[in-house]
């Protein structure tokens, strides 16, 4: 597939919680093979924009696209009717939250393969066959029989992507992943997280790391107030002309 490949593109999204509009018109094309980096002050629409992305959050006005797939309200009446689940969305799009979200009476191979059976089925020697698979790729199989309390924060953000990784993403999602971890586990989530880039993962990650997000970006995302104020490329922190973004910036280096 050429690398170009729109993955997922949002068109005039807009979202309104109560009397109060969250996001004013986001435009955004994510590629196949890409890492999206979004960041911007507190409040500024980040993860709303995220949750838009598998439909956590449904817009109220604008296009979501997956693969060719309208999966928002569209922007015209011709797009009612043709919409897709949000289920079948996301199949294909995994998702990781600040919060690990982990089955507390589950270990953590149980953890991947309860959900690797509710939506790709087969025996239960299968999915747990497919967990320790995953587990072992974040460097976790040997607590593959451990509970989430026995496990430290980034131990459990870890299992968190392995359980996304096992349902085949197309597209990863993280929404702040370390921001709920003691700074010293920061480290190991991002180095998965490095590791997945490398791999070639579609990525689209909100984040405060801003010494990652320069790391692995090919495509940076500045936001404030709901907007997409700029974005640009791999040399976005070097050579960003936008006033706003670079105060932003040159705060949190």
């Amino acid at each position: 597939m050429p690398a170009s490949e729109v993955l997922m593109e949002l068109s005039g999204v807009r979202k309104t919680f109560g009397t109060i509009e969250v996001l004013h018109g986001i435009d955004l094309q994510i590629t196949k093979g890409s890492h999206a980096v979004i960041f911007g002050p507190s409040g500024s629409g980040k993860s709303t924009v995220l949750r838009c992305m598998n439909l956590l959050e449904e817009p109220d006005v604008g296009s979501i696209k997956f693969l060719g797939n309208e999966y928002g309200p569209g922007n015209g009446a011709k797009a009612e009717g043709k919409r897709g689940k949000p289920i079948e969305l996301r199949r294909k799009v995994g998702m990781v939250f600040q919060q690990f979200n982990l089955f507390p009476h589950l270990s953590a191979l149980d953890n991947l393969a309860l959900p690797y059976r509710s939506v790709r089925g087969g025996s239960l020697s299968e999915a747990q066959e497919r967990a320790a698979h995953e587990l072992n790729k974040v460097g976790l199989l040997k607590f593959a029989a451990n509970y989430p309390s026995q496990l430290s924060g980034g131990q459990q953000q870890r299992v968190a992507i392995a359980r996304a990784l096992s349902l085949d993403p197309e597209l990863m999602l993280f929404d702040e992943p370390t921001s709920a971890l003691d700074p010293e586990l920061v480290g190991e989530v991002l180095a998965v997280m490095r590791d997945l880039a490398e791999s070639g993962m579609t990525m689209v990650v909100v984040t405060h790391e801003m010494n990652f997000a320069r790391e692995i970006g090919d495509l940076n995302i500045f936001m404030e107030a709901g907007n997409i104020v700029t974005t640009g490329g791999s040399d976005f922190f070097e050579n960003c002309t936008n006033q706003r973004a670079k105060e932003f910036i040159g705060s949190v280096l």
